[in-house]
């Protein structure tokens, strides 16, 4: 199996080249597990995000640890955007998006519950991977519907075309299904 090398913090991980489409494959980043691999990512992302941000809004799942370890290392709260409706939620926002991993819509749900923590907050979104930008649009479109101000995008890597809307770690570049 075909890898692709990374480094942040001083720690080194192979990610694994997988296919994800018609013709296209990915260096897969798995934060799922690898706290050593989280923590220093969230150390790098705390050193990155603007003094003014006062929460923090991730899309459900991988990229909720590396919320959790900025929110530890910053002291501000984060919210999960959610990927259906529970029956808990009380009034849920939602928006639908198009995901580059599984090639289908899914969708982005805002809790009622955690809207009055987003609204009138300046708000950083927080993702694993920025590849076409449809979740991070989705989670924009999220947090402006209930009053928030997205004031920083924060990834650990940005993929495909390089983005200057996403302040990122470093980039992973897309590879063809051969390389897979």
């Amino acid at each position: 199996m075909k890898t692709y090398p990374i480094e942040i913090g001083g720690v080194r991980r192979e990610l694994p080249v997988v296919q994800v489409g018609d013709g296209v494959a990915v260096a897969l980043l798995n934060l799922l597990g690898d706290t050593e691999l989280t923590e220093a990512v969230a150390a790098e992302m705390a050193k990155r995000l603007p003094a003014d941000v006062e929460v923090l809004v991730t899309p459900e799942v991988k990229a909720v640890p590396l919320a959790h370890a900025l929110s530890r290392i910053t002291g501000l709260p984060y919210i999960v955007a959610r990927k259906t409706a529970k029956p808990y939620m009380i009034h849920p926002v939602t928006r639908e998006v198009l995901s580059i991993t599984t090639g289908k819509p899914q969708l982005l749900v805002l809790d009622g519950a955690d809207i009055a923590k987003v609204k009138g907050k300046k708000v950083a979104i927080v993702d694993d991977v920025v590849s076409t930008g449809s979740t991070l649009k989705g989670l924009r479109e999220l947090i402006e519907s209930v009053g928030g101000e997205v004031a920083a995008v924060l990834a650990v890597f940005t993929e495909g075309t390089p983005r200057d809307d996403v302040i990122a770690l470093g980039h992973l570049p897309l590879f063809n299904s051969e390389e897979a």
